[in-house]
């Protein structure tokens, strides 16, 4: 029989808490660095580059990697010959949580309640699952899960009819409506089996594998690649329309290609056929269920205003019919702007 202190507990916890939001893990960094060396799309190539170099900036400069420093999940395998003396297990690892977050200096966002939405002030309670196994050893996981990834999560109770193809189907639709809302870099967790909970715990609990790891299961190595595969097709699908797979996806999309026309625009403010064009797709943005951000594309619109709407006036005023002309469809984009302009 082993003896182990709740204090120990406690303390390990809390340096987990505190490593895992500030050190990108090996594995990870490896996974980064081939897909940075493989990667064909320039844009691709950037954000791959973007996340390395977000990691050595936390890793050199002690910053978290990420503004959600998300809940707290921690499992733990018991070994059945350990004993825990000086408090209560899942006590011990709640308070690790909360001295982890507040030495840490790590956001706290958990709440006392969903629906009050108060929030506890110490990023407790953290979830945690305990599991008894042979051996006098204890190993812990901390996972510090954010909650734009873990609202991409979903769960299938699939009829065994379905079989091997229902099931890839399911996980590749899953991450196609997930579409850019779990942050980078995605890893895909796939708990299989078992009933509703037990399902989703494997899912959860599957994180913690090293990235890149296969199963030692032949059959079920040999589905991870498969799904890896139709996952990563069905996303140079999406880089090849250059737009991502939901509404988030498509409204980036959007604001790059106004703002990239308002930048010509900018150069060429006396391109009648380029105002026609961007106030034809600002309608199109405007009709669409979702917000796209146009900040970048009013604020260029408003310098044209001062300057050269100004000229452009005055010459209307003194009868030039191409000045006239070139007012109107100005004016046109504004209003769908929404910029009062004046006169």
């Amino acid at each position: 029989m082993r003896t182990l202190t709740a204090e120990t507990l406690t303390r390990a916890v809390a340096d987990l808490c505190i490593e895992v939001n500030h050190r990108m893990q090996p594995d990870m960094l490896a996974a980064l660095a081939r897909a940075c060396e493989a990667e064909v799309s320039p844009a691709g190539r950037r954000v791959l580059e973007a996340l390395l170099e977000n990691a050595r900036v936390a890793r050199e400069q002690w910053y978290p990697l990420c503004q959600d420093t998300g809940q707290a999940v921690v499992f733990v395998d018991l070994g059945q010959e350990v004993r825990v003396i000086g408090g209560n297990l899942v006590d011990a690892i709640q308070e690790g949580v909360r001295r982890g977050y507040a030495e840490g200096y790590l956001r706290r966002s958990v709440v006392r309640d969903p629906l009050r939405r108060e929030n506890t002030g110490d990023n407790t309670p953290a979830i945690v699952y305990v599991d008894i196994v042979p051996g006098d050893l204890v190993r812990i996981g901390v996972i510090a899960k954010g909650a734009g990834c873990d609202n991409a999560s979903r769960i299938a109770m699939l009829p065994p009819a379905a079989g091997r193809q229902g099931l890839e189907a399911f996980v590749v639709e899953t991450v196609e409506q997930a579409g850019p809302n779990a942050s980078p870099p995605v890893v895909v967790g796939v708990g299989l089996g078992g009933t509703f909970e037990k399902a989703a715990l494997l899912a959860k609990r599957a994180l913690l594998r090293p990235v890149g790891q296969p199963s030692p299961d032949a059959e079920l190595a040999a589905l991870e690649a498969r799904l890896l595969e139709r996952i990563n097709a069905l996303l140079a699908e999406a880089a090849i329309i250059n737009v991502t797979l939901d509404g988030a996806g498509l409204g980036y999309a959007l604001r790059k290609t106004l703002e990239g026309l308002a930048g010509r625009l900018r150069e060429r403010p006396e391109d009648r056929a380029l105002l026609e064009h961007l106030a034809a797709v600002i309608d199109l943005v405007r009709a669409l269920p979702f917000e796209v951000d146009l900040w970048r594309v009013q604020n260029v619109y408003y310098g044209l205003v001062h300057s050269v709407y100004r000229e452009q006036l005055q010459k209307a005023g003194q009868g030039d019919q191409e000045a006239r002309t070139w007012v109107e469809k100005f004016e046109t984009l504004g209003d769908g702007l929404r910029i009062r302009r004046g006169r």
